[in-house]
């Protein structure tokens, strides 16, 4: 790895600026008493980056510099400014991390909200700051969880010499607009049976954005929406007939578990605001003209019946620069996916594969898969075993099998806890037989 500091991108699509602040213009990070959740000895220090994302950082007591992961975290649902206590919950959730004798730093990035190059120049900042303030370790690896792994899949296309290995896990890969497509079809999908997001005596608005600017509809009342229509949050015996055929239809043609049905319902609307409204200027980077939609008692109505949104080609270019990676990988990248994911579906990966194939860089990727129905946090065991595998494929040229991963997190079992629920065999179908493709 390169010794001295790269410039950062020259452009951050969605923060209307680079982050240029250099390193040595930053406080040194304050030491802070470490959650409890990170292993007794270990050293903790938090403070702010010099262009507003908060930081937290672990050292493992005797850390010997073999080793630091960078951690870029998921979302982003948080839409307002950056919260401190994002990167201490962050370190708390990923306190395996340092057990498992690694160095760990996560950055909260400069804001809430969509940004995947903003977040990728938070996170090599913080890189750099660690450098600066505990010095050059002799690894450093990036580890990238749901929609951190979109943003570390970015990371390791834009800064490439800062990373020796990526880990990927439960990742959001390919890019906002094919990542996200499916959300369109949720919500034309979701009007179309329910018609109460909006009301037909509300103002009416395009479903791409979200939501007004101006609307205050809540979190909770939309939930109340939902469960009037589907009857969601009710026992399945205590829905009505109505209810269950609606559920029904939007879990069938949507092919996602009613559990998830509100999360995704919330990113459709909220997010979505963040992202045609904030960051594209009022512009629609989504579409869904031409998709056939699939799974209802009555399909020819349903596709005669829902809205239909036509991308704005300079936004989905603008979106695409900021977040669809290239493929072109310079280090080993690891993931790991679990197969009935609820909120990541799996077949993203097959997208991503295809990405780093077209790329010229299949060599340099290895997917693992386990029987998890997690999203956020997987088997601990697991975790370990992928670090170790990773270091090997950087430092023996030991490139790993799934196989290796399950024998080594096997290992792992006594001392860190969970079971391994890797799937060695197990390859996820093709991207398009979860969203219905677009002409």
């Amino acid at each position: 790895m390169r010794k001295f500091l790269l410039p950062l991108a020259a452009a951050t699509f969605l923060a209307g600026c680079a982050a240029t602040a250099p390193v040595l213009d930053v406080k040194a990070p304050a030491e802070a008493a470490c959650p409890k959740e990170v292993p007794a000895g270990a050293r903790c220090y938090t403070g702010e980056d010099g262009a507003g994302s908060f930081y937290w950082i672990a050292i493992p007591a005797n850390w010997d510099k073999k080793a630091v992961v960078l951690h870029a975290h998921g979302g982003p649902a948080d839409t307002g400014p950056a919260r401190a206590e994002r990167s201490l919950e962050d370190l708390q959730r990923w306190a395996v991390t340092v057990k498992a004798g690694y160095a760990w730093a996560g950055s909260t990035y400069r804001r809430g909200g969509y940004g995947v190059t903003m977040a990728a120049e938070d996170t090599e900042r913080l890189r750099r700051i660690f450098v600066r303030f505990f010095g050059q370790p002799q690894r450093t690896l990036l580890h990238g969880q749901s929609y951190g792994g979109g943003v570390a899949s970015k990371a390791a296309e834009l800064f490439p010499r800062s990373w020796d290995g990526v880990l990927l896990t439960s990742s959001v890969l390919g890019g906002g607009q094919r990542a996200y497509n499916f959300r369109l079809d949720l919500r034309v999908v979701y009007q179309y049976v329910c018609r109460n997001h909006p009301r037909p005596d509300e103002p009416q608005y395009p479903l791409w954005m979200g939501l007004p600017a101006d609307s205050q509809l809540t979190r909770p009342e939309l939930a109340a929406r939902v469960d009037e229509c589907t009857g969601v949050r009710k026992p399945e015996a205590q829905r009505t007939p109505q209810q269950r055929a609606n559920l029904a239809t939007i879990t069938s043609v949507l092919k996602i578990p009613a559990s998830s049905l509100q999360g995704h319902l919330n990113f459709a609307t909220w997010l979505f605001r963040d992202i045609t409204q904030q960051r594209l200027g009022n512009r629609n980077p989504f579409t869904n003209i031409g998709v056939v939609y699939r799974g209802s008692t009555d399909d020819n109505a349903l596709n005669a019946g829902v809205l239909r949104y036509a991308a704005d080609p300079a936004a989905a270019a603008q979106l695409a620069r900021d977040s669809a990676p290239q493929g072109k990988l310079a280090m080993p990248v690891l993931t790991l996916h679990a197969i009935n994911d609820p909120t990541a579906f799996v077949e993203l990966e097959s997208l991503y594969r295809e990405i780093v194939a077209r790329g010229g860089s299949g060599d340099r990727l290895v997917q693992v898969f386990t029987d998890e129905s997690q999203h956020s946090y997987l088997a601990d065991a697991q975790y370990p075993a992928l670090f170790t595998a990773l270091l090997q494929w950087i430092e023996r040229g030991d490139k790993p099998t799934p196989q290796k991963v399950l024998d080594l997190c096997k290992g792992y079992e006594a001392g860190f806890g969970g079971t391994c629920r890797i799937q060695p065999s197990y390859q996820p179908p093709p991207y398009d037989s979860r969203v219905a493709p677009r002409p």
